[in-house]
């Protein structure tokens, strides 16, 4: 089963859409601490609307944690190129049927420690002046497409 995993997201509202697109498809969320506000928000309540309830959530305290959490086929980690560690264009990525799908923080993304020397690294393409997406929109494109890469969407 896809996964998607948020290490250390920032902006309520952002996770609070990304939980909604997880219930929506069935797909565990999990968190790596620290976040950049409480569970308890009301903007990360509002976001999420009604569908808290559905959200598969884990919370870990840190990575090493996640990873022993998680323990997915294989982390497919998510990278803007801005800083010359380049992903492959995700709609040409093999997404397997046990990824988990790894972002990083709205701010500064995924720290390089986590990605140099990493084998799956994937990218959304962007043009113009735009560094990067919102979080919410980038976990959607990338899990709706590892979704029909694998067969995980309903006929």
């Amino acid at each position: 089963m896809i996964q998607l995993v948020l290490y250390t997201p920032e902006i309520p509202q952002n996770t609070g859409s990304v939980a909604r697109l997880c219930a929506a498809t069935n797909t565990p969320l999990h968190l790596v601490e620290p976040l950049g506000f409480k569970l308890t928000d009301r903007y990360l309540k509002r976001a999420g609307l009604d569908y808290w309830p559905h959200v598969k959530l884990s919370v870990w305290p840190h990575w090493e944690a996640c990873l022993e959490g998680v323990r997915p086929g294989r982390l497919v980690f998510t990278s803007s190129g801005n800083r010359g560690i380049q992903g492959q264009d995700y709609h040409r990525f093999a997404f397997g049927p046990d990824d988990a799908i790894v972002l990083g923080p709205e701010s500064k993304g995924l720290p390089d420690a986590l990605l140099e020397g990493r084998e799956h690294l994937v990218r959304i393409p962007i043009w113009g002046c735009v560094r990067s997406l919102n979080l919410a929109n980038a976990a959607s494109v990338l899990l709706y497409e590892a979704l029909r890469a694998t067969g995980g969407l309903p006929e």
